[in-house]
């Protein structure tokens, strides 16, 4: 594929930029009354609300022929097919498959996936049914009532995601905890309090060698068998597995009959709609389970079959390219006015920053444009209270996406008209600001004025939906996750492979040895290692 920089759509938006770059949102809505209406899309029960972007309608058709150009189209066929687009582990890209409904099928190389899928869902049904009603016990008998997932990256970050935002239909007879930092404290805390009698553990490594999740696996082992009189046979009516690696779940202790499957065609990060979200299974039922699938599932059809300039995920993945390489922001917000998805903003951080933190594309070639914003955010309002006051008069410019609803789970009083509000008041902050003047007649003394002027201009979505449920939640993860393929496809990157998080394991076993058996530090390692290790050791004697 040609480069990035070199196509003539790129040039288009370029000269388009040095046209419109400076144009400022308060000029864009005067001169254009119904761009509020009009700069907005939806689509299976989100409405996206994009007309405080910095952008115009010619804007949208530049960058969706950008799209088409770079072949996001065909890209996105050819994943949903099944073709091996991560081409650096020459593997198929398929979560999509994992919502796929039962009747349809998908054969790739011979294997219809969609049924193996529905086989590992149908066995996670029956096993979270039993632990729900009470009828699967503990090793002296008693029921379950605490449930811990015990993982990291996608194995946790998915499954805390769901768990927050759909607390409010989970079941009352099972609380859930999770461990994912290698930190002694996480695991301690965890259990803090607990009886090891009415406590289920999932341990969710698909190698079953992960060393964050194994370290944190063997010291979940050994308080659950001192909790229960040392019987090893314990381990399999308190332990299961969500892996690939049936030996070593055995090895372990754990019935493989309890060991729930998934695929190699299934990234860390976009894991939680296959067995990773065992954890929320229970939590939400076999029914609240399939409804968030149903809302997957619904994302991505829209994605495959709506035009580019009516395509949710298509548009946010094309302003994401804009804001990116065009505007030069550097960052991206992710606001969502809603409590229960506060770790929403944290679960993006990885499907975003983990595909798209790329420096050269698919042909191993660098890249030519800045690639993978870095995703951040808090719930409204707590954050208007600390990083906002950055947002509207910093330096920086910050892209924001609002997420509301127009109802609460909880109404009480005032309270969610003033939270919508709020999250209207801020993007009508962000985009239009306090001119001097404005500042002025509001009788502000003249050496205060520059302090309380706001540029404004600032761009953001917002996105909307009517309240939250397992389907809704569903499809803003597709929404996002499909948003991150756009830009992939865009900038020619291979969103599925994360090799830099590899380094890091890699240097960390190396070390290991050093701090726990007092290994020699190995040939060429660096002095600043060396001279820290050197002050543990020191410290600990």
């Amino acid at each position: 594929m040609d480069a990035l920089t070199t196509t003539p759509e790129w040039a288009a938006l370029i000269d388009h930029h040095a046209q419109i770059g400076t144009a400022h949102l308060r000029d864009l809505f005067a001169e254009d009354p119904e761009r509020g209406r009009r700069l907005a899309t939806e689509a299976v029960g989100l409405t996206l609300d994009y007309s405080k972007q910095r952008i115009t309608d010619e804007t949208v058709s530049l960058l969706t022929a950008l799209a088409r150009a770079r072949g996001v189209e065909s890209k996105r066929d050819a994943m949903f097919a099944g073709k091996r687009i991560n081409v650096t582990e020459d593997r198929s890209v398929l979560h999509v498959a994992l919502r796929m409904p039962k009747q349809a099928q998908l054969m790739v190389e011979g294997t219809d996936v969609v049924a193996e899928v529905h086989a590992v869902l149908d066995k996670m049904g029956t096993f979270c049914d039993a632990v729900r009603s009470g009828s699967w016990v503990g090793h002296t008998g008693r029921r379950i009532r605490t449930v811990i997932n015990i993982g990291i990256g996608g194995s946790d970050l998915g499954p805390v995601m769901a768990f927050e935002a759909l607390r409010h239909y989970a079941t009352d007879d099972l609380s859930f905890r999770f461990v994912s930092n290698v930190d002694s404290t996480d695991i301690v805390e965890a259990t803090r309090g607990l009886d090891a009698a009415e406590t289920l553990f999932i341990v969710s490594s698909k190698t079953f060698t992960t060393q964050e999740t194994m370290t944190n696996a063997q010291s979940a082992r050994a308080w659950s068998l001192a909790g229960l009189g040392g019987d090893e046979s314990a381990v399999a009516k308190h332990f299961v597995a969500v892996s690939t690696n049936a030996e070593a779940v055995a090895a372990f202790g754990i019935d493989t009959a309890n060991m729930f499957g998934f695929w190699d065609w299934v990234g860390g990060r976009y894991s939680m709609d296959s067995a990773i979200g065992l954890s929320t299974m229970l939590a939400v039922g076999p029914n609240g389970f399939a409804e968030l699938l149903a809302g997957f599932c619904a994302m991505d059809e829209h994605f495959t079959s709506a035009p580019l300039e009516a395509n949710l995920p298509v548009l946010l993945g094309l302003l994401a390219v804009w804001n990116r390489n065009m505007l030069g922001c550097a960052t991206q917000g992710v606001m969502p006015y809603e409590q229960y998805l506060k770790r929403f903003p944290a679960y993006l951080q990885q499907l975003t920053m983990e595909s798209n933190g790329k420096h050269v594309t698919l042909d191993g070639s660098p890249v030519d444009a800045d690639t993978g914003a870095i995703v951040w955010g808090e719930p409204g309002t707590n954050g208007q209270h600390s990083f906002y006051q950055l947002l509207h008069q910093g330096t920086t410019v910050v892209p924001v996406d609002f997420i509301a609803f127009a109802r609460s789970l909880n109404p009480v009083g005032d309270h969610h008209d003033l939270l919508l509000a709020n999250v209207l008041a801020q993007a009508q902050a962000m985009a239009f600001g306090r001119t001097a003047a404005e500042v002025a007649a509001d009788g502000t003394p003249d050496e205060l004025v520059p302090h309380k002027v706001m540029f404004g201009n600032r761009p953001t979505s917002i996105l909307l939906a009517e309240v939250l449920t397992p389907f809704c939640l569903g499809t803003l993860i597709a929404l996002y996750e499909h948003s991150v393929f756009v830009q992939g496809a865009i900038w020619d990157i291979d969103s599925f492979d994360q090799w830099g998080v590899e380094l890091g394991k890699v240097l960390a076993r190396a070390i290991a040895p050093q701090l726990l058996d007092g290994a020699p530090a190995p040939a060429g390692q660096d002095s600043s290692t060396n001279s820290l290790l050197e002050r543990i050791k020191g410290m600990r004697s």
